[in-house]
């Protein structure tokens, strides 16, 4: 069942859990995490990144969600994750997209606002949730991202961004990184008690890979309800088929397909486990 992303969010503020936002870009990836939130009878968000429309198309994204999701009860979100082009933005919500998110995080605050009012007024006027980001991720290893500089969010800035913009969600740079860490993780807890007392919106963690369980419960308890995951579920499974391969096992590739999908799910269902307990 395709839902707004916003009626989701708001429950799990409410009840100091998170959702998984996990980036699919094959029928391989979105069967692994919808089967997943079946499995678990867990809400969960379907990603797609604006980078991934070499793989696939909006439309083609929107039927294969609609065909895996459309006789459960499970709440699943279709959000397009890391966009900054507003053509691509209109395109994925009139292709069935329920939640949109504009990067405009590489701009400067006064621009990342204005640009950001554009998308929330044409976004909630079709009943389509919009996520925005304010601050910097670096780029960690076996990411797909951009490279970036790490700019930790300012508290006083989100406010301010809020409540100019009207967004539904917030993603919020405190420490984490768009891939695997290559040390150990220096989250500013901080920074995010700061930013939640400041304003009244569900708060989004991009870089959810690797990021150790006591960090993640602590930023869930503290107004993070959306984290993102998308390296580690490629890094694992494409660890794990390589692996299948070295074997003596002469596979088919439809037999691939399939170890793909359970590999992802392995990685997806860890991650819906420690975001709701």
């Amino acid at each position: 069942m395709i839902v707004n992303l916003t009626s989701i969010l708001k429950d799990a503020r409410l009840g100091k859990y998170a959702i998984g936002s996990f980036n699919v870009y094959s029928y391989e990836t979105i069967k692994g995490v919808i089967e997943s939130a079946i499995k678990l009878n867990k809400p969960t968000i379907v990603a797609f990144g604006e980078r991934y429309l070499e793989n696939m198309d909006f439309d083609s994204v929107y039927a294969t969600v609609n065909a895996l999701g459309k006789n459960t009860n499970t709440p699943i979100a279709l959000h397009l994750d890391h966009c900054k082009s507003f053509e691509h933005i209109v395109q994925a919500i009139r292709a069935g997209f329920t939640s949109v998110m504009y990067d405009g995080s590489n701009l400067s605050f006064e621009e990342n606002i204005k640009e950001t009012k554009k998308i929330v007024s044409i976004a909630h006027s079709v009943n389509v949730s919009v996520e925005a980001e304010l601050g910097g991720i670096s780029l960690g290893d076996r990411s797909n991202e951009e490279e970036r500089e790490q700019i930790y969010t300012d508290p006083n800035e989100a406010e301010i961004f809020v409540k100019e913009t009207g967004v539904d969600a917030l993603a919020v740079s405190i420490g984490t990184v768009h891939g695997m860490y290559k040390g150990e993780p220096k989250i500013d807890i901080g920074v995010l008690k700061s930013i939640a007392s400041r304003i009244d919106i569900p708060l989004v963690l991009h870089g959810g890979s690797g990021t150790p369980e006591n960090i993640i419960k602590e930023c869930i308890r503290n107004g993070i309800c959306k984290i993102n995951v998308n390296t580690e579920i490629s890094a694992y499974t494409v660890d794990k088929i390589k692996e299948a391969l070295r074997s003596d096992k002469d596979y088919h590739l439809s037999k691939i397909s399939i170890l793909e999908i359970e590999y992802i799910k392995e990685v997806v269902e860890k991650y819906m486990n420690m975001f709701y307990s």
